[in-house]
């Protein structure tokens, strides 16, 4: 149990640090590299959106992964979110800017974002339920 218990704590830590760092940097960066607007509250506001867009979307993991939780395992089922939520977060980290890619770069950003709310979502029905 304390293994389980240690784990978690870990797996949720860097959840949370991957949450508060991209709040962080929806702020400071990302208004000016992927959400170019004419007015940067424009900007600024969508970059917030696209923040809360992994909370709103939390609970629909959570569907599909006590479901797959149910079929395969709890354990197996943690990996694969972990694995879910590490891989979304590497991919923003090499994700091209605005500048680059043009309307693209918000898209794939905001799936991303998407991706990682259905991990974590999936994530906290593993571990509490």
């Amino acid at each position: 149990m304390t293994k389980v218990w240690i784990a978690s704590l870990v797996g949720s830590s860097i959840e949370w640090f991957d949450y508060f760092l991209y709040g962080t940097v929806a702020a400071l960066v990302f208004n000016q590299v992927f959400f170019v607007a004419e007015d940067p509250t424009v900007g600024l506001l969508l970059a917030y959106a696209s923040l809360a867009l992994a909370f709103l979307i939390r609970p629909l993991g959570g569907v599909i992964f006590s479901h797959i939780g149910d079929r395969v395992g709890r354990k197996k089922t943690l990996v694969i979110t972990l694995t879910i939520m590490g891989g979304a977060t590497v991919l923003m980290g090499v994700l091209p800017t605005y500048q680059a890619i043009g309307v693209a770069a918000p898209i794939l950003l905001i799936v991303l974002r998407l991706i990682q709310g259905i991990g974590i979502g999936g994530e906290w029905v593993v571990h509490f339920y």
